[in-house]
């Protein structure tokens, strides 16, 4: 019987604990559905993919030049030995700064071969998003990113680290341009939008700055695959957390989504040019720097190892502080978007014509702090500008504007690794960096085209106005769209809402009604 009594209890006990675990499956599978909620979720997915490919970007760093030397010197020593057994020194020295020269171009053109394929990539991945969504572009981009890590942990060749780098930029270009993406759709308003933003962007600043330490740290104790294995299996969890939260391939009426504005109009839209070239040129600092500085701190400041390669981590700090003061200042006064990024511009050409005067590691951490500080102050303030660019002058659909986002990235960081080398040559690297300064300070007052933009900014989304639910980002346009059929194109406030040959613009008739009141527009 008490056999029976505690075999029945324990019954019972499982009983209990098995309903709990249902209800638990089902409170979290309703916080699933929940669209605030769910939001958050894809902002950590994001913000994860984007740290991982940020990271991908950097942790080669540390590794690659030290492996392909080694790789290199392997190979010249064997030819030398079964071709040339009787060479000179001399003949030795001349043929070692030879084979320098040659390891120099290889790493360069493996550094930038990412960046130039996801410049290539870039137009057709953003045309593709903005015909499929959102989340299959971004699963495509972490499988890619998946592959190419491992392909870099079981590299043992040039040409296998080659294909793997550039695979990294097919990822990338899907990855990046989705994500972000993503973000600005479902992040509808443009307080909430450009603290969103904000935070992708600290997740980018910490895994561009981060990874070289970790990857040294790693590769030096436990060896070259540690580092890609472990990236890789994050990028895997992160995959993971993509199918089951935002469920890509579910069924959904695809056919119905809005046609968004072809990626060449967006191109010569004249706010939109402003914004990507200020993206470009905020970055050749950063990007032209990357490559040159740690042969300049090595010849003129004499600096060891852990001083290179921790060169660019106190600047995090500071890029996180100019992501947290661009959002507080965005939320209370929002028609400075354009002021925020031209101060930050005329910071990193202030701060990048001081690189050169440093003598010491001390005083160069200064500088770069501050080129680190005017980035973040530019990208926080302009990435928002241009969705709302896109939402106020075209169909708000984000995938080709920033495809032109991470194309303005691209055009800096496919240049640095070739053309900084080529100027520190040939003209100095003094005089790198006055013209980097000097390129940002010019451009800074451009940001003026932008004033009048940013003061037509309202301080509620209008699609709340237009729709009687909240927002859901992407599909709202869908739902205006129903809406127009049904109601003969009036809204409930009986403006007419316009349809033009790029989609439903839900600005049109809003922009019409301001413009009697603040003048004509710039177009």
């Amino acid at each position: 019987m008490d056999g029976q009594g505690g075999s029945s209890g324990l019954a019972k006990s499982a009983a209990v604990k098995l309903s709990e675990m249902g209800q638990r499956t089902k409170q979290l599978g309703t916080a699933m559905r929940d669209p605030h909620r769910q939001r958050r979720i894809i902002l950590v997915i994001v913000c994860v993919a984007l740290l991982l490919d940020n990271m991908l970007y950097m942790v080669i760093v540390p590794i690659i030049p030290d492996y392909l030397a080694d790789l290199e010197s392997e190979q010249s020593e064997h030819v030398h030995v079964v071709l040339h057994p009787n060479t000179s020194a001399a003949n030795s020295t001349s043929q070692d700064k030879s084979n320098k020269n040659n390891l120099d171009v290889q790493i360069g053109v493996l550094f930038a071969s990412k960046a130039i394929l996801q410049l290539i990539v870039n137009p057709l991945s953003g045309t593709f998003i903005d015909r499929v969504g959102y989340d299959i572009p971004l699963l495509i981009g972490l499988t890619v990113m998946f592959v190419s890590t491992c392909i870099f942990a079981f590299a043992e060749n040039y040409a296998t680290l080659f294909v793997a780098r550039s695979l990294q930029g097919l990822g990338s270009a899907f990855a990046d341009t989705s994500g972000l993406a993503m973000i600005a759709d479902k992040y509808t308003e443009e307080a909430e939008r450009t603290r969103a933003l904000g935070i992708a962007l600290a997740f980018i600043s910490f895994g561009s700055l981060v990874a070289p330490p970790f990857g040294g740290i790693l590769y030096e104790f436990v060896g070259k695959r540690v580092p890609f294995i472990a990236l890789a299996c994050i990028c895997l969890a992160d995959g993971i957390l993509l199918l089951t939260v935002i469920k890509p391939f579910s069924n959904r009426t695809r056919e119905n989504m809005p046609v968004g504005t072809p990626i060449y109009r967006l191109m010569i839209d004249p706010y939109i040019a402003v914004v990507a070239g200020a993206l470009t040129v905020c970055n050749i600092p950063l990007a032209f720097l990357e490559p040159t500085i740690a042969n300049w701190m090595e010849s003129t400041m004499h600096s060891s190892q852990w001083e290179m390669g921790l060169t660019w981590l106190p600047a995090f700090v500071p890029h996180v502080f100019g992501v947290y003061i661009t959002v507080k200042l965005a939320a209370q006064h929002p028609h400075l978007q354009w002021f925020y990024g031209a101060v930050g511009m005329v910071i990193i050409g202030a701060s990048s014509c001081t690189v050169p005067a440093c003598k010491t590691f001390g005083q160069l951490i200064a500088p770069l702090c501050g080129i680190c500080f005017g980035i973040a102050l530019v990208d926080t303030a302009l990435l928002p500008t241009l969705a709302f660019l896109v939402d106020m002058r075209h169909s708000s659909v984000y995938g080709s504007i920033y495809a032109i986002a991470d194309i303005s990235y691209s055009v800096a960081y496919a240049m640095g690794p070739i053309v900084a080398g080529q100027i520190v040559h040939n003209l100095g690297f003094v005089q790198l960096n006055l013209g980097m300064g000097l390129v940002n300070v010019l451009y800074a007052p451009a940001l003026l085209l932008l004033r009048n933009v940013c003061q037509m900014k309202p301080s509620h989304s209008e699609r709340d106005n237009l729709l009687e639910e909240a927002p859901q980002g992407l599909y709202d346009t869908i739902k205006m769209e129903e809406r127009r059929a049904k109601k003969k194109g009036y809204s409930s406030a009986g403006n007419c809402l316009s349809v033009d040959e790029n989609g439903f613009d839900p600005f049109r008739a809003q922009r019409s009604l301001s413009e009697e009141s603040s003048g004509p527009e710039f177009t």
